[in-house]
Order: structure tokens, then C-alpha cells, then sequence
């Protein structure tokens, strides 16, 4: 992998890193506790704890996919980076492009 592909990976895993933390708020936002004595409106109360768990679902998904980003961010200079953790064999840059925080190749990944 050379400078110019570390490079335009690093900037792809700040962008995504930035996505992720505005997602993360909010869902944050969205996983609140509703208040019993709240007027929710249309929505029924089992509609909204429905929503509430499946909301809460997608957060602790995107603070694990913040923690792989920054992982990959920190390692993105050292020399096993698009390296499969596997079987050893170089990541496709395409692969890692689209899914930076990963560290197997699509065959171990499957």
C-alpha cells in the first residue's frame, strides 16, 4: 500500500469517524427514557419501547464501529496495517476503503 492510498484512507476514517460521533448524538437522543406520565401523542407506548430498543441497538453499534475507526486511525502507519489479522494475506484497498475499521480480508471476514 502506498503513501497516497494511506492517505485517502486516513481521510475516509475522519469522515467516518465524524458521521459516527453525529450518529452516536443522535441516538443518544433518541434512547432517552420516556417519562410515564408523557404525552407521547399517536405513538403508543410499546411503539416507542420498541423503537427505544432497536434505536439503543444501532447506538451500542456505532460506538463499536467509533472504537474500530479510531483503532484503525492509530494503527493506520505501522507496517501490519492492510494486513490480514488471519491469514496474513494484504486487504484489499478497495475493502478498506469501504470498511476501514476491518482488519481480515473478505475471505476470512466471511
Amino acid at each position: 500500500m502506498d503513501k497516497q492510498q494511506k492517505e485517502d484512507i486516513r481521510k475516509k476514517i475522519q469522515a467516518q469517524l465524524l458521521e459516527t460521533e453525529q450518529d452516536i448524538a443522535n441516538l443518544e437522543e433518541l434512547t432517552k427514557p420516556i417519562a410515564p406520565d408523557n404525552a407521547i401523542g399517536r405513538l403508543s407506548r410499546m411503539d416507542a419501547i420498541n423503537n427505544r430498543s432497536i434505536n439503543q441497538a444501532a447506538l451500542n453499534s456505532s460506538r463499536h464501529k467509533l472504537s474500530m475507526l479510531n483503532k484503525a486511525l492509530g494503527r493506520i502507519n505501522h507496517p501490519e496495517f492492510g494486513i490480514c489479522a488471519d491469514c496474513g494475506n494484504p486487504i484489499p484497498a478497495g475493502r478498506i476503503m469501504i470498511m476501514p475499521e476491518t482488519n481480515l480480508c473478505v475471505h476470512c471476514a466471511g
